[in-house]
């Protein structure tokens, strides 16, 4: 297991913002449910009531209702663009991290993703992925 901290296995964290044509669709679960329980990212997930489901350009997941809402702002009905930056940093080595849905597991060279500076509520993107979503803002 890894943290999302500069140590041994990862480059120094850098700040990133998401590219402006990088919106995503997003439901939030306004339901009367005891939550939801879903496999990805090689670990079980769950989501609870007020959390949001989005498609991210075909890659389906929820996200957290404070941190879906301290970090994206409406483009349009139900679009969503991520409009606060985020700290990143490269993996070296393969591992996983803790999210506020579970775990997830990543690769060497994925990209360590948080978003807060000190490393907290953080997630694994793919680097192909990340070089889609992201742009340096240094």
């Amino acid at each position: 297991m890894s943290s999302p901290s500069t140590g041994p296995g990862t480059t120094a964290r850098r700040r990133f913002r998401r590219r402006a044509d990088q919106a995503v669709a997003a439901v939030r679960i306004d339901l009367d449910t005891d939550g939801l329980r879903y496999r990805k990212w090689g670990h079980e997930q769950f989501a609870k009531r007020g959390d949001w489901l989005v498609d991210n350009a075909g890659e389906v997941y929820t996200v957290d209702a404070e941190s879906f809402a301290r970090t994206y702002r409406s483009v349009g009905r139900g679009a969503y663009l991520k409009t606060t930056p985020v700290w990143a940093q490269r993996a070296a080595q393969a591992g996983s991290i803790a999210t506020k849905e579970g775990r997830s597991a990543y690769e060497a060279g994925d990209w360590l993703v948080s978003n807060a500076e000190d490393g907290s509520d953080a997630y694994a993107v793919s680097a192909a992925r990340f070089d889609q979503m992201y742009e340096a803002d240094d």
